[in-house]
């Protein structure tokens, strides 16, 4: 959902940090000045929402022995998977259990703006969903993304938690101009994260539950590295966002990420971009791999 476009909405898609083909998509004219916008559960044809219930269905039944426990045991709360959730319904379930809500956007969203709903407590989810085409894989979140691979977690105080803590760390980073160090932070750990487990490595992260071939891939394939978690390192990796990756890191569990969000990562900042970048397979002789 990160995009680095510092600009107020004006109708125009950001740009993203990570490397790829297509630039975002989404009608931003209707977004707010905050970028968030009306879900218009409304307009979702019986075609969309039978998409949303074979994705749902499809993914969720890889789940098991691929997926965390946590988001296992949450996903629950989406509620039934016959229809696209209304966001407001959806949110006073997250109200009582954690404090948090959904909003709707366009699709990716400024860092900015980003950051100030999730220091606010409000996840912003993307309105439209894929088309039959984009089944197997979207480039982009959609909706169905958005909610089965995001949501569930939410319902995990720790981890609703550590996203407020990012989101008030990404305002200070933004001020400090280190917010694709940030973007890098979520790419692996929110987006592409796995986690250790006594059962062995399991997926946390949503791009990989949200995606049948990543799901597999990341827990299961030899191409892939992983990596143990260390900001330092994952702030100075660069990413894709429209393939399979190449490098996941690993938690030992979601206190690890509160924790890690809890120092002041300016003089982190400072020492990042004295050791300059890496390039998204790359290995270090320090590196912890499993």
């Amino acid at each position: 959902m990160l995009a680095n476009d510092k600009a107020v909405n004006q109708g125009v898609a950001p740009v993203t940090y990570g490397d790829g083909a297509r630039p975002p998509r989404g009608d931003y004219a209707a977004a707010r000045a905050d970028y968030t916008c009306d879900q218009h559960w409304e307009r979702y044809t019986p075609q969309e929402h039978a998409l949303y219930q074979r994705l749902y269905e499809r993914q969720a039944a890889q789940l098991k022995g691929l997926a965390c426990d946590e988001f296992i045991a949450a996903v629950e709360h989406l509620g039934t998977p016959q229809e696209i959730p209304r966001f407001d319904a959806l949110s006073e379930r997250l109200q009582r259990a954690t404090g948090w809500e959904v909003v709707a956007v366009p699709g990716l969203i400024p860092e900015e703006a980003f950051f100030g709903l999730l220091a606010e407590r409000r996840f912003p989810v993307t309105g439209w969903i894929r088309s039959p085409e984009e089944f197997d894989y979207v480039v982009e979140p959609d909706v169905f993304h958005d909610l089965f691979g995001h949501v569930p977690l939410l319902f995990n105080p720790v981890f609703a938690d550590y996203m407020q803590a990012y989101g008030a760390g990404g305002l200070k980073a933004s001020r400090l101009q280190s917010c694709e160090y940030l973007a890098r932070l979520y790419w692996y750990t929110v987006e592409f994260g796995l986690i250790a487990t006594p059962d062995g490595l399991r997926a946390y992260g949503a791009g990989i539950l949200s995606s049948t071939g990543e799901l597999r891939h990341s827990v299961l394939s030899p191409a892939p590295q992983r990596i143990g978690f260390d900001v330092e390192r994952i702030m100075r990796t660069q990413y894709r966002i429209d393939s399979f990756q190449s490098t996941y890191f690993v938690i030992n569990g979601f206190e690890q990420l509160f924790e890690a969000t809890a120092p002041d990562f300016t003089p982190l900042y400072e020492r990042v971009a004295l050791q300059g970048e890496l390039s998204a397979d790359a290995r270090l002789v320090s590196d912890r791999v499993f």
